[in-house]
């Protein structure tokens, strides 16, 4: 046989093979890109695509997210209706929480099961906040949600999306199951009020990870229909519409610290995910004079926040917001991140503030019932994603919270400290 002939063969063997063990792009097509409010949807399309090549540091990292989606596999669906005493207003569909820094002063009793009147002591949560209400469930509506739609979207695991579906229709879609969609008894206090305007928060904090896991699971996750999809989009516009014009959404939106900051970035990001850019966008615009200039200082400081007990805390938690309705500006046009104010306040001050305690390399100089160096983790890993050179050099030195560091997937700011409030 001849060399030509030869060399022909070898090559049909070779196209064979090829054939055989090389995925083609049609059969393994790039994820969409989500449209997602807070994410980078572009960014988390590149990131899938640098997984699916291997990458090492990414795979560790998709390590932690996926313990963490697995163990929510066996846990819930939760609803809003099991409860053991229905909201005030006697709706088992109405969501239900309790104040958490408030306390009984007296022994409960058959005349006064409540142990009535209640106190404030601020930073102190009160345990039985946690039992009873729907704050614990949402919270993990919240947390499971986000954590299988992203593992679903990494990994391409079913499981992952149909969990993700089952937790979603359960708490805000089947009728028998599901929430109102208003905070109109969040956070009561026993024998004061029956809800309250700062209650706002108990979703404002975290719910806008579920207005991107929606997102996510819409660019084709199995179990999530458009019927789904139809639904969420619903529930969020009726939301929305309480939180705009309700009493307690008005006047949470006039609160001047955190609660203020939390409210521009549920308002801003239900605005961008139910279709309404301009409101979204006048949201971010409207933060610079509203929000940044009269709650950060010069130097970077957040006066309000450093009066807590828990001033590490409020600070990064603040900061969380922040950060986040930044990332929903970059959607609608707005750089939050350049902003200064008249006295040179910003977003990249107030983080830079925080660098010497969240890198270990000084002691917090204000008041912190427990400090956790890692809470400021993710907005300095923001502000350095945003051009801090300061930022980006403490990177490095971070303290990675409980579970690792997920930042190089899910690059968006959240609350890594346990406390709740």
């Amino acid at each position: 046989m001849s060399a030509r002939p030869r060399l022909g063969v070898l090559l049909a063997v070779v196209a064979t093979l090829t054939a055989v063990f090389v995925p083609s792009a049609a059969a393994h097509p790039l994820s969409a890109a989500p449209d997602t409010a807070v994410l980078d949807g572009a960014r988390l399309q590149q990131t899938k695509l640098r997984l699916d090549h291997g990458d090492p540091q990414l795979r560790r990292a998709l390590g932690n997210l996926t313990t963490r989606a697995d163990n929510w596999l066996n846990q819930g669906p939760w609803t809003v209706v099991d409860k053991p005493k229905p909201a005030p207003g006697g709706d088992v569909h109405d969501y239900l929480s309790q104040a958490p820094y408030w306390w009984p002063t007296t022994t409960p009793t058959a005349g006064n099961p409540w142990g009535c009147p209640y106190v404030q002591r601020d930073g102190q949560r009160n345990p039985e906040v946690d039992t009873g209400t729907d704050r614990q469930d949402v919270e993990k509506v919240f947390d499971s949600t986000y954590d299988l739609a992203l593992a679903w979207y990494y990994t391409g695991d079913k499981r992952y999306a149909r969990k993700a579906g089952q937790v979603l229709r359960t708490w805000f879609l089947d009728p028998a199951t599901r929430m109102n969609p208003n905070l109109n008894h969040a956070q009561f206090i026993p024998c004061k009020y029956d809800g309250r305007a700062i209650g706002v928060i108990d979703f404002s904090q975290s719910y806008t990870s579920v207005v991107d896991a929606i997102a996510v699971l819409g660019t084709g996750a199995p179990g999530w229909t458009k019927t789904d999809r139809t639904a969420m989009t619903k529930w969020n516009s009726d939301f929305l519409g309480w939180l705009k014009n309700s009493a307690f959404g008005k006047e949470e939106g006039a609160a001047a610290n955190n609660h203020g900051t939390f409210y521009d970035l549920q308002l801003a990001a239900l605005a961008y995910a139910t279709g309404d850019k301009a409101l979204a966008k006048r949201t971010v615009l409207d933060a610079r004079a509203k929000r940044v200039d009269p709650q950060i200082a010069g130097d970077g400081s957040q006066p309000q926040e450093l009066a807590r007990t828990r001033s590490w805390h409020y600070s990064t938690f603040d900061l969380v917001a922040y950060t986040r309705l930044a990332a929903i500006g970059r959607h609608v046009g707005v750089n939050l991140w350049t902003y200064q104010g008249p006295d040179g306040q910003g977003l990249l001050k107030a983080v830079d503030y925080l660098l010497p305690a969240a890198t270990g390399a000084a002691a917090w100089p204000h008041p912190e019932l427990e400090f956790y160096r890692y809470a400021a983790s993710d907005v300095v890993h923001a502000a350095a994603d945003a051009g801090d050179a300061r930022a980006r050099t403490a990177v490095p030195k971070l303290e990675a919270p409980p579970g690792g560091d997920l930042w190089a997937l899910r690059p968006a700011a959240e609350q890594l400290d346990s406390i709740a409030g």
